[in-house]
This record gives C-alpha cells, structure tokens and sequence, in this order.
C-alpha cells in the first residue's frame, strides 16, 4: 500500500510539471514574455500563501497531536522539576518566534501581492526596527542564560550534609558504583593502581603492595628477555627489543610514583576505604536521599545520563566532575505513574565512546531504606565489600566471577 501511495505521489509530481510546461509552451505561443506579471495569475499566487500556511500550521498541529507524546515522564529528581520548567519556557519562547515570523512572511506575502496601483514604500533604515530586533531577542537569550545557570548551580553546588556520596566510574563498555561506607568518605583512588584485582584504582595498603609487587614482576621478566636476547637464546627485532627496554623504564617511573605516594598516605586515608563497597548490576537508590555523585573515567570521555532525574555530566579521564539529585518517587511510583509495569530507571552513556556504545548502560533502581539494604545483602546482586585492599563479595563468591 505505501509503494502505491508513493508511486501516485510520484507521478502526480510528474503532471504537475508537465502542466507547467504546457503553460509555458502556450504562453510563448501566445506572445507572452516570461517577464511580463499576470495579475490574475499573481493574485492566484498570493492565495496559495494563505493556503500553504494553513496546510503548514496543520500538519505541525497534526504531527504534534500524533506524535507528541513520546516525551520523558514527569521529573523523577527535586531539581528535574527546574529544569522541565526551563524546558518549556524554551518551547513557549520557540513556538511564539515560529507560530508570528511563519504567520507574517506568508499573510505579508498575500496582503502586499504586486499591484499596479500600488507603489512600494522605501526606506533605507528604521531605527526603532533595529532596536526591537536586537532587544528583544537579548532579552529573551538573557533569561534562558540566567535561569539556566542558576539551575546548573544548584545541580553541581555544594551538597547538604546529609548528601550520600557515591562515585560512578565509567570505562568501555560498562558503570560501577562505589559507595562510600558508614563513614560516607569515599576511599582515594589512583590510576597508578588499576589491575585486574582492583580494577577502580582504589588506595589500600594491600592494593599498593600487589600492585608494587606486580611492577616488580613485569620488569624481571621483560629483563629476563632482554638477558636472553644478549645471551642469543631470544630472538627479538631491533624494534621489539626497544619496546620492552621502553616499558620498562615506563614501569620503573610508575613504581616510584607509587612509594612516593605510599610514603604520604596515613592510616586514616587507608581505613577510609575499608568500608567503601562497589555494585555492578545495578544502581541502587533511596528516595528523598540526597546523593552527591563523584564521576571518573578509566579510558575516554563517557557522558552519565540519568534521563528520568534530568541529570547528565561528562566523565572524564584524569578529572573528578560532579553533579547531586535527590530522587523523589520510587521504581514502584513512577511505574504507576507511567501506568507501564516494566518501567526502569536507567544510567546510560551519553557520548559515542566506541564500538560498543549502545550496550553501556546501568539499571537504577529507587526504594526506601529497609529496600536497599535487602537489595545490597542479595547475593544475586554482587555488592562487593573493599576490605584491606581487595573487593571481596560479603555473600556469595560465585557471583564476582560472574562480574
């Protein structure tokens, strides 16, 4: 059926031209100039403006009627309500500009249609016109600004001091959550100390000693093949062999780094780790709970995106960005609310950060208190706890192989 509708399209496309051409054609014969102006035909012309806007307006009415409702639902954040209300007086502010200059163009069209009774008024400047144009618009461009930064600046101020902190780090393709423990201070973490044990970099004296002692591994054995590429018992290119003199040095830099900081580091800076715990299934959320989000990326720059909390912020490699939210309606509210029973939360990448893009998403979930920490001691949900340096699953080890 649609093929149909296509090919009448097409073919009344093709008529209409070949009419066109006719026109001309007799036109000619007739002795008429291309330059010389039908009224009859110019009056036509000047109701077809009125014609087209109705027919313009009605297919935006009509497209809005139809499709118009896959917009987000209502704010699930304290501040999503801000910036919704931002949104729309940005949509007031459009469709006024759109609905009046779309309105003028085509009724001036119609009503000022060349008449040879009428001469056209010149003039070559108006300063009133320029004022109005230029005022205007600044004055508009002025209060989105204003508003907008007094709302960014409520997103990414000072939390409250009963804010939970928690860190979303991001890598190619997948999120982890930390959250800092009873004492609400999230362990430092440093890239220096990123292995396949502590894949966070978080900072723990048991961390640092692997991570030295695995340094210290790397350069015997790169030595050790370079010892028996002196003795003639390796084979290596000329270019291999610069290679493996290069990461060492590399890794010998990265070692004295790493004293160098564990020279600095207390025991209190160790124990505020200790009670830090990361979840891979989900992001789990209390409602009316204030959270101060620290975010962080192992790779390239990734975008967290909290559609339903209208929150978003870069995450970006070798930089700690921040935003906070409070979220006030529970999965269960919202799926109400929606009248959807699969509705989810979600934390997905916002920037097109590889191959796999489309996969690197987060389920969030949001319920009371008593819901969350039956959730966290789930075994199904791998909540792992950072005790003494590496992440150990408090319930179920089977369920961190899986992570």
């Amino acid at each position: 059926m649609k093929l149909i509708v296509l090919v009448v399209i097409v073919l009344a496309v093709i008529a209409v031209a070949q009419l066109m051409r006719v026109y001309d054609l007799s036109a000619k014969l007739k002795g008429h100039k291309e330059e010389d102006i039908n009224l009859k035909t110019n009056n036509i012309n000047a109701g077809l403006m009125l014609v087209f806007l109705a027919v313009f307006f009605g297919s935006l009415f009509y497209m809005l009627f139809k499709y118009g409702n896959g917009m987000l639902p209502e704010a699930a954040s304290e501040h999503g309500e801000d910036v919704d209300w931002l949104f729309n007086m940005n949509w007031v502010i459009v469709f006024t500009v759109y609905f009046s200059t779309n309105a003028l163009l085509f009724i001036f069209a119609y009503k000022y249609a060349y008449h040879p009774d009428r001469k056209a008024y010149y003039f070559p400047h108006d300063n009133k016109l320029e004022l109005i144009w230029t005022v205007v618009p600044a004055v508009a461009l002025a209060f989105i600004i204003i508003f907008g930064l007094l709302t960014w600046n409520k997103i990414t101020g000072a939390p409250s001091d009963d804010a939970v902190v928690v860190e979303i780090y991001a890598k190619q393709f997948d999120f982890t959550a930390r959250y800092a423990g009873d004492d609400n201070k999230l362990g430092y973490a440093d890239y220096k100390l990123i292995n396949g044990t502590n894949p966070l970099g978080v900072v723990t004296e048991n961390n640092i000693a692997t991570r030295l002692d695995e340094i210290d591994q790397l350069i015997a054995d790169n030595q050790n093949t370079l010892n028996g590429l002196d003795s003639g018992t390796t084979i290596l290119s000329a270019a291999n062999a610069v290679k493996y003199q290069a990461e060492m040095e590399k890794m010998g830099r990265i070692k004295e780094r790493i004293v160098v900081m564990q020279e600095s580091l207390t025991e209190e800076v160790y124990e505020m780790s200790n009670d830090d715990y990361t979840a891979k299934s989900a992001l789990y959320l209390i409602k009316d709970q204030e959270y101060q989000f620290i975010f962080r990326s192992q790779d390239v720059i990734h975008s967290a995106y909290f559609p339903h909390f209208r929150a978003q912020m870069n995450c970006v490699p070798g930089m700690r960005t921040k935003l906070k939210f409070k979220p006030i309606f529970t999965t269960a509210e919202m799926k109400e609310k929606t009248g959807n029973p699969d509705f989810e939360y979600i934390l997905l990448c916002n920037k097109i950060c590889g191959a796999s893009h489309s996969q690197m998403n987060m389920p969030v979930i949001v319920g009371t208190a008593e819901e969350f920490e039956a959730w966290k001691a789930d075994p199904a949900n791998a909540v792992t706890q950072i005790v003494g340096g590496n992440e150990e699953v408090e319930e179920d080890p089977e369920a961190v192989a899986e992570l």
